[in-house]
């Protein structure tokens, strides 16, 4: 129910130009294990009911997610990642499911085929992000691994995971943000809408 256009036309309006966004997922993989950060560089979007696009009037846009999250952005934070010895993981594909439900075995079986995490709330953030020309990072916190592992997903465990590694983030973070390049002159990001269309 989260209003992502809302969130990401409110940031733009303030000048934002990169959004950083740290997550929890669970994992689709066992090389996948709860406490590391996935670096994700692709995504597979389930979702059915939420607004997709700022682009829905007169006027279409066909914007690229070929590689959704910024280059630059992935870079120094695997950099760092790796600097501190953070356990991570520099590339992984997110799927994106509605929720408040977590998956059934069945599905959970069917999206280990396709994706390394989880979660219920990349999409549509990811895709508006581009729209905008913003660059956009996600940092996913593997929590759990998701019941295709046999185990049942549980709220509890799921707290208890991120608040032990809670500091790989802030590190990640706090280190990672001072090395970002003040202008945007090594990714796509900027100029998205250039080959959209209309």
């Amino acid at each position: 129910m989260v209003n992502s256009r809302a969130n990401l036309w409110a940031l733009k309006e303030l000048g934002v130009e990169r959004v950083i966004s740290p997550c929890a997922v669970g994992s689709l993989q066992e090389e996948f294990r709860p406490g590391q950060i996935v670096i994700l560089d692709q995504f597979i979007d389930l979702t059915k009911k939420r607004e997709y696009t700022f682009y829905d009037g007169a006027r279409t846009m066909h914007v690229s997610t070929a590689d959704p999250f910024c280059s630059e952005l992935r870079e120094v934070f695997v950099k760092e990642a790796k600097r501190h010895k953070v356990p991570h993981h520099k590339e992984g594909t997110y799927v994106c499911i509605e929720g408040p439900r977590f998956s059934t075995r069945a599905e959970s079986r069917m999206f280990k085929a396709f994706a390394d995490v989880i979660g219920m709330t990349l999409c549509p953030e990811a895709q508006l992000a581009r729209e905008l020309e913003m660059c956009y990072l996600s940092l996913a916190m593997i929590t759990d691994y998701d019941v295709w592992a046999e185990r049942p997903v549980d709220v509890g465990m799921i707290l208890k995971t991120m608040a032990e590694n809670m500091d790989r983030i802030k590190l990640l973070l706090t280190s990672s943000i001072p090395r970002i390049p003040e202008l945007r002159k090594r990714c796509e990001c900027p100029r998205a809408l250039e080959s959209a269309g209309a």
